[in-house]
């Protein structure tokens, strides 16, 4: 019902929304807060694992329509804030079970952050996102719109994680459980990173950088249809690879690019064990 309804409304756009409207999307936000719906989901059936729920970015987007940009701030004259009123700031109580230690982080509402998430600042999440239980995020990190987060991962210090909300169709990023993200990681444009996997850091990921796998000899790599996917217990590192032909060969160039190096062992587990006493 809730869906029929929301995309009836995002494809018939009005000029005036009315209060029903607007309650319809409250309804919707709430289901997004409390983890009811979400951008993309696990799909067992899918050869990625994971698909998107076009009606929920659908849902969020309507929410930019709706909205009117009004005056957030808390103190105007020192730190001026603006936004879609659609679109404030999370609420937490002490009931909520998370942690955001103090220092400038921001979440925006329509997330879900789940019970015993700890926020270290300065951090930000946006609209869309879906950060599950026990999951560390380290100062300086973004988590974007309509990004999957999984079970106690570690988003690093100042690693980045893309969110994916335009076009609709398109796959968010995916976190699955139990992933480190080092510091200074990007993960962009639909890349999904399977459970257990560990980045290095300063590993970027994206559609345009396939994955050389040093263990198994395999080449990942993101299709149209399909997006990058790092394989479960993967251990990628940011790598470089020769240019071979023209002046790239001449001058001895050679481009940046992840490779996985090993997978996933009891040694591994205890160099990241600390991260399970910050929780």
């Amino acid at each position: 019902m809730l869906q029929a309804q929301i995309e009836a409304l995002f494809d018939q756009p009005s000029a005036h929304f009315t209060e029903k409207d607007q309650r319809l999307f409250r309804k919707f936000k709430e289901a997004l807060n409390d983890g009811e719906i979400r951008a993309a989901q696990p799909d067992a059936s899918a050869p990625s694992g994971w698909r998107v729920n076009s009606w929920v970015k659908k849902g969020i987007l309507l929410g930019f329509r709706i909205g009117a940009i009004v005056d957030m701030s808390v103190d105007a004259s020192r730190q001026p804030f603006f936004d879609k009123s659609t679109y404030p700031v999370k609420k937490f109580t002490a009931v909520s079970g998370v942690r955001i230690v103090p220092g400038g982080s921001s979440i925006r509402d329509g997330s879900f952050i789940g019970k015993g998430v700890v926020c270290m600042p300065p951090m930000y999440i946006n609209v869309g996102a879906y950060v599950d239980d026990g999951t560390l995020v380290d100062s300086n990190a973004l988590i974007g719109s309509c990004a999957q987060i999984g079970k106690n991962c570690h988003i690093s210090a100042g690693a980045q994680i893309g969110g994916v909300l335009e076009p609709v169709g398109a796959l968010p990023v995916v976190i699955e459980d139990d992933v480190l993200v080092g510091g200074n990681s990007g993960v962009y444009e639909g890349t999904i990173v399977k459970r257990r996997a560990v980045l290095g850091t300063g590993t970027i990921l994206n559609r345009s950088t396939p994955i050389y796998d040093l263990v198994t000899g395999a080449i990942h790599k993101s299709t149209d249809d399909d997006p990058l996917v790092v394989p479960e217990n993967a251990v990628v590192v940011a790598g470089s690879r020769a240019i071979r032909q023209g002046r790239g060969k001449e001058w001895h160039l050679s481009l940046y690019t992840p490779v996985i190096v090993k997978y996933r062992d009891e040694k591994t587990d205890q160099k990241i064990q600390l991260e399970d006493l910050l929780r």
